[in-house]
């Protein structure tokens, strides 16, 4: 059995959404848990990205100004889309 110890109002929220979800407070934390642990990490979800970087040959500042490029492009996409719904 774990045990960890948790602040009296991480503890107390965790009791209402256990509550909530008509769920035990220890069955709902070691699914909430679980779901946690399941789920792919950010170096594992962004492995196949560096991969083609990698072999890519790309430079920190072609990747940068790729990054722009598509930060601006986004933004563009959002005014425009603003513009027409105003």
């Amino acid at each position: 059995m774990l045990q960890i110890p948790l602040p009296p109002a991480t503890e107390e929220m965790l009791r209402e959404r256990a509550k909530a979800n008509g769920e035990d407070v220890s069955a709902y934390a070691a699914r909430l848990l679980h779901d946690a642990l399941s789920a792919p990490s950010v170096d594992e979800l962004l492995a196949p990205f560096r991969k083609q970087v990698e072999e890519s040959g790309m430079s920190d500042g072609d990747l940068d100004q790729l990054g722009e490029e598509l930060r601006t492009d986004v933004w563009q996409e959002q005014q425009a889309r603003k513009a027409k719904s105003a």
